[in-house]
């Protein structure tokens, strides 16, 4: 059904190209003897379709089009009708974005299709004295923000002799074309078989103090005091290649949390776990058996929540790592993505290019289209109420609570950046009681983020008030 109404769009969407493509050759012909003057870089104000009571589709696809906010820059949009089934609004809406964060929508899709209502936490082995154990990718154990001690608890009322293996860890720590310097900032956690502590340590101190406290204790010793003003405005500055930190007091303006990456490895999985439950944990290579039990533990919608609402990255690493290892028992990105795309995903207008959870990387691209025709897919199988739920919230909850202000949220969805990128997709509600699917992806730009995020939200405002 999705393919077919794609289908059916761009046949009208090419009678429309050829003729507005007559229309701007007699306007060339028009003009040629005009005196060339220097183009504007932004449309004069008086020029700008503005708000108006009952504005057409046709006034707002005008908008998106001659904004000035918009005109340096690379803009899609794509606006689909879902009582209507049609898209009513399209501009660029077949061109390739770096989505950022939307990627994570993709993450969300993988994870309802392939998980189940409880996320897989272990897997195990008994053997006579031993109990061998495999991380799933289960984001939870010890996260500082989480409340989730069941494999903890599991862990330490063995009796048996602990042993980990990481021998179905099968990627880097870091994804493909993710930034090398962001090593030292929280949303860029390293990948693990079994993460612990949210795979970051966590520093918190207040103003005025030379004192830091550090979560794990384990790290305590790895910190030392400096004095200097740190270029890069850092509280604290890991080492790039060891867990060495530098805390950083004059740089504190106000009491602060700061969480920093952990450069990880199976060893330290081992040390880390050992410390904790206080008892040795030893490391072994050893392969999964088909006879391997799995723990089942945290409730599935709590992870999607935190994904999609915060876009937390390591979350959303770590989901795509869960669906791996769920149908694999391995956990490998690559497969996992290629195996959704080429079960789930064949009937996209355009396919994405896919290559991480998070969208920390800048070789995922993803079309307007394409995305709404995603949120179509999901719209159809979660109900509403649970969906809406799980996603950032215009004006109460995640990357969208300080836009959208509205006594009645009527935006539901995802956000993304990057540098010079921001985009927002998902569900707008409007208030005659029909709901749109939308994707609105501005690449390239050089204003500040907020000026494109004011402009996003004025228009689809409009679309709320008056559709």
């Amino acid at each position: 059904m999705i393919q077919l109404i794609f289908n059916l769009h761009n046949l009208k969407s090419s009678s429309f190209y050829v003729v507005s493509h007559c229309l701007f050759f007699l306007l060339l012909l028009t003009g040629a003897c005009q005196t060339t003057k220097p183009v504007a870089t932004s449309a004069p104000k008086a020029a700008i379709p503005t708000a108006s009571a009952n504005p057409t589709w046709n006034q707002i696809k005008a908008q998106v089009e001659q904004s000035p906010v918009f005109a340096q820059h690379f803009t899609g949009f794509a606006l689909f009708d879902v009582d209507s089934g049609k898209m009513v609004v399209e501009h660029n809406a077949h061109k390739y974005f770096t989505p950022a964060s939307n990627t994570k929508i993709l993450t969300f899709f993988a994870g309802l299709k392939i998980l189940k209502d409880s996320i897989p936490a272990l897997r195990y082995q008994v053997q006579h004295d031993s109990l061998f154990f495999w991380g799933t990718g289960d984001p939870t154990l010890l996260h500082p923000d989480l409340q989730n001690n069941r494999v903890w608890q599991f862990l330490k009322a063995r009796r048996e002799k602990l042993f980990f293996s990481a021998a179905n860890f099968a990627v880097e720590p870091l994804g493909p074309g993710w930034s090398w310097d962001d090593y030292n900032d929280y949303y860029s956690a390293e990948r693990a078989a079994l993460p612990v502590y949210g795979n970051i340590v966590r520093f918190t101190g207040k103003l005025g103090s030379s004192q830091v406290q550090v979560q794990p204790r384990y790290f305590h010793k790895q910190v030392k005091n400096s004095l200097l003003v740190e270029s890069k405005n850092n509280i604290v500055l890991r080492q790039p290649d060891k867990n060495q930190f530098t805390f950083f007091p004059k740089r504190v303006t106000k009491d602060f949390i700061v969480d920093v990456p952990i450069k990880l490895s199976p060893e330290l999985t081992t040390r880390l776990l050992s410390d904790t439950l206080q008892k040795t944990v030893k490391l072994i290579n050893k392969r999964l058996p088909l006879t391997a039990r799995t723990l089942y533990v945290t409730p599935v919608d709590t992870l999607y929540k935190r994904m999609m609402q915060e876009s937390d990255n390591m979350f959303a690493e770590h989901l795509l790592l869960l669906c791996s290892a769920t149908i694999f028992d391995s956990l490998n990105t690559s497969l996992i993505i290629n195996h959704v795309k080429k079960t789930y995903l064949t009937d996209l207008p355009d396919p994405p290019n896919w290559v991480d959870g998070s969208g920390l990387s800048r070789f995922n691209l993803c079309t307007p289209r394409s995305l709404v025709a995603l949120w179509l897919k999901i719209y159809q199988e979660v109900p509403r109420e649970r969906l809406f739920s799980l996603l950032t919230i215009g004006g109460k909850t995640g990357t969208l609570k300080r836009f959208y202000q509205s006594e009645i949220p009527f935006v539901f969805g995802k956000t993304g950046s990057l540098s010079n990128n921001y985009s927002q997709s998902g569900f707008i509600t409007s208030k005659s009681g029909k709901t749109y699917i939308f994707a609105l992806m501005n690449n390239n730009y050089t204003r500040p983020s907020a000026e494109i995020q004011l402009e996003m939200e004025r228009i689809v405002t409009q679309i709320h008030l008056n559709f």
